[in-house]
């Protein structure tokens, strides 16, 4: 017995040995089950090296992977059933196996289990699977942005091709080994030393999209920024950009130049490419200098670039679902927590209604993924596979189901967890770096998955998972990562979507130039998925939608300057208002290419309800919500061909008063403050004491001279008397000043302390109509000093000042 299961397991090593063009690569399958089970060990407390308890395990996995593989179309069920015998000798041989003979028997029983696997008809029609290889960014940040900063990316790494992946005798092909950029800043030169990132396989099948970093300093012309211990550098040789070959490597040619990051590019099904910029220009609110990259598009020779979102901040690795909408992750906290909210997101392929439907407003941060990245449509399915990611780490992690038809708790029913033995990262387990193990999955169903591996989240090699627990090794080096594994072969091309908006030349018609005017409509601003309050037993009626733009942040440090007293809040100015119909409705003409939110507004002109997230129109866009938040899964449907509001030409909105666009506290408040409040809480000689004893423990002066350069009026009324949320790293557990959401009714002036010290009750204050709805506005508006970043100075005086990216 022995010597026959001597025989059996050299017969099967022997048979291992040809899985490659290079031994190294069947001694890293090997090592990789020997990894497994020492794995196993581990996570069973055994001491036990190849135990039965593991080897029983495997077989039966591979017992039922048979079951499983048999129901799938296209399978030999012949070659697939001609395992089973001998998977069942092996067990039977196992139950009376010595100490001994375990390392043969758990060998042999993985040889079998590799054998089933290669009889998935999916896999078994796999003939290339392109990849690249790199090594994990140089990020001292350890961050979710910086990791794709051309300055972080260490030099190493290729474009490669595996052909026939799982038979006997793959063959490793380097595409670009010989090949020459025809086009472009590095024409004449090879892509040899940088460092490759994201690429892409047309739907036809013919071309490769990819982004690559020369990853030195090669010339003068860059812009760099000391920060901690190391230096930010944007220059063309430290930039990623994007290129294009064909699938032979052939043709090679650069898309995108220029001293910014251009990276994951994506083929539109109306071909043309969606990619991530920093050209949107601004930085990140929460610290370093961190520029912020947002959704373009091109045309597949790299012209007629345009800007797809004018998001105020980062986004992430766009993808196509099977109705044509882009996909994408976006960080997303206006007045909110940094680390709540980046998750998916969709819109048009012209840029148009982002919108999100998942994940946005989590009640804990802990009881979801912080963060998906990598998210793409699951062929033949609804759902979508990402990697359920940190804040504060790479784009790795632990692999998950979407599924936005269910219900969204705020926490975790929207999601599956595919790999169960790995964490959230940073929302479950810190430190994050050893939770860094699954990353860049691609689906071949809700059962099957590409992806990259490493225990160790150190030297990730290319394997099939399946959503039962199942792993095999296809591809590892043991030198530097893979990533990125995909199919080299044509898929079906989603619909076509028609555009609506003329910012892309590709786009308009020969009587369109590119800067047709946007409209919004919203059919009923009472359907929402909250009960608006009620007054009098009445509910509050919505007389006006404000409308309030933010400002990209130009000046790279947190609270630099700081902004208002509200932790790394926006800055912002307030376009106006427009009415709402006695229906609900609502139709205006909106700004085009700038982010905005919503606030509902009573009688008084004052915020009932809130937006803390943004959006932004194109021109030539016609936006229409059906509500105001309303219940996306459960809304009575489209346009309203009878509201009010579509009756009419657009209104146009109402300029507020002065010191409101941007948002200018000293000539906005001070003057009300100057009139009514500073000769009881000012300084003796100040003007408007008019020679009164005053309380100067409560100064309402417009002098400024506190460190951030507030006045002394709003140092000491912001604080308690304010309305403001924080936007820090876990202010989403202030019970006054966090959450997510707003609370229809306790939000702005009407839930603000001060609101009862502007009437006769306090001391005979009688405002104006005027002077109250200055207090109201800033109240609304999260209580900020500056409305904008740059030119303080001026600003804390009471002049405009405006922004640089208005």
């Amino acid at each position: 017995m022995k010597l026959l299961l001597y025989i059996m397991f050299v017969w099967g090593f022997l048979c291992l040995t040809a899985f490659s063009d290079e031994i190294i690569v069947n001694e890293m399958i090997v090592n990789d089950w020997i990894n497994q089970d020492k794995q196993f060990q581990k996570n069973h407390k055994i001491n036990v090296s190849f135990s039965p308890e593991h080897t029983k395990q495997v077989i039966d996995s591979a017992f039922a992977l048979v079951k499983r593989i048999r129901t799938l179309a296209d399978t030999d069920q012949n070659v697939i059933d001609s395992v089973i015998v001998p998977l069942k000798k092996l067990k039977h041989t196992l139950e009376s196996a010595t100490p001994e003979q375990y390392e043969s028997l758990y060998l042999e029983a993985r040889k079998l289990k590799r054998f089933v696997v290669q009889c998935h008809p999916q896999l078994k029609s796999l003939q290339k699977l392109l990849f690249i290889t790199k090594h994990d960014a140089d990020d001292p940040s350890f961050h979710m942005c910086d990791q794709f900063y051309g300055f972080t990316a260490r030099p190493g790494g290729g474009l490669f091709v595996l052909e026939n992946p799982l038979s006997d005798s793959p063959k490793l092909v380097n595409l670009l080994a010989d090949s020459v950029v025809e086009k472009g800043r590095m024409k004449g030169r090879k892509l040899h030393g940088g460092a490759f990132l994201s690429p892409e396989v047309s739907f036809d099948g013919q071309t490769i999209y990819f982004a690559y970093c020369e990853a030195k300093p090669t010339d003068n012309s860059w812009k760099q920024e000391k920060s901690v211990s190391y230096y930010h550098e944007w220059s063309e040789s430290r930039c990623y950009h994007i290129f294009r070959c064909n699938i032979d490597g052939t043709n090679l040619v650069q898309l995108t130049s220029g001293s910014v990051n251009d990276f994951d590019p994506c083929e539109l099904p109306d071909g043309r490419i969606a990619f991530i910029s920093e050209r949107r220009g601004g930085f990140l609110r929460c610290g370093r200098y961190c520029p912020v990259y947002t959704l373009f598009s091109m045309e597949p020779d790299g012209s007629d670039i345009i800007c797809l979102s004018y998001h105020e901040t980062h986004e992430w690795q766009p993808s196509v679902d099977h109705n044509g909408m882009i996909l994408y992750t976006r960080w997303d906290y206006v007045d909110r927590d940094t680390n709540a909210a980046h998750h998916l997101w969709t819109c048009f392929p012209d840029g148009r209604d982002p919108r999100s439907y998942h994940g946005n407003y989590p009640v804990k941060r802990e009881s979801r993924p912080w963060m998906e990245m990598d998210i793409r449509a699951i062929p033949n399915s609804h759902r979508y596979v990402a990697v359920a990611g940190a804040h504060h780490g790479h784009a790795f992690g632990s692999l998950v189901l979407i599924d936005q038809r269910l219900e969204d708790d705020n926490a975790v029913s929207q999601v599956t967890r595919l790999t169960p033995d790995v964490p959230f990262p940073e929302a479950e387990r810190n430190p994050t770096q050893p939770f860094m193990i699954y990353g860049t999955p691609w689906p071949f169903s809700e059962e099957d998955y590409l992806c990259v591996y490493d225990s160790e989240a150190k030297n990730r090699g290319i394997y099939w998972v399946d959503a039962f627990g199942n792993r095999e090794l296809i591809y590892r080096n043991p030198k530097i990562s893979a990533h990125s594994p995909m199919p080299l072969t044509a898929r079906q091309r989603p619909p076509v979507i028609p555009p609506q908006t003329t910012q892309a030349v590709h786009y308009r018609n020969e009587n369109q130039s590119g800067n047709e005017k946007a409209f919004v409509g919203i059919v009923n601003v009472y359907q929402s998925d909250f009960d608006f309050p009620t007054r009098d037993s009445q509910p509050v009626k919505i007389k006006a939608i404000r409308i309030i733009q933010l400002f990209a942040k130009s000046t790279p440090v947190p609270d630099d300057p700081p902004i208002g007293i509200g932790c790394q809040t926006n800055a912002r100015g307030v376009l106006g208002t427009v009415p709402v119909e006695e229906d609900g409705s609502v139709f205006f003409e909106a700004p085009v290419g700038k982010p905005i939110y919503f606030q509902a507004l009573d009688e008084h002109g004052r915020a009932v309800q809130s937006m803390r997230s943004a959006t932004y129109l194109h021109s030539g866009e016609q936006l229409t919500c059906i509500g105001c938040h309303e219940n996306k899964r459960n809304y009575r449907h489209g346009y309203s061909a009878t509201a009010i509001a579509f009756q009419r030409p657009p209104s146009i909105i109402r300029k507020e008063v002065s010191g409101s666009y941007p948002l200018n506290f000293v000539q906005l408040v001070q003057p009300v403050l100057d009139k009514y409040c500073v000769h009881c809480h000012g300084e003796q000689d100040h003007p408007a004491a008019n020679g009164l004893k005053t309380n100067h423990s409560f100064d309402l002066t417009g002098i400024t001279d506190t460190k951030n350069g507030w006045t002394r009026s709003y140092h000491h009324l912001a604080p308690k008397y304010g309305f403001y949320f924080h936007s820090d790293n876990g202010s989403i557990n202030d019970p006054v000043h966090g959450g997510s959401r707003t609370t229809a009714g306790h939000f702005g002036a009407v839930a603000s302390a001060l609101r009862n010290y502007l009437d006769e009750n306090h001391y005979g204050v009688k405002l104006t109509p005027e002077e109250r709805h200055r207090i109201d506005l800033w109240l609304d508006a999260n209580s900020v000093f500056y409305g904008t970043y740059e030119n303080t100075r001026i600003q804390s005086i009471g002049k405009n000042a405006r922004p640089a990216l208005e």
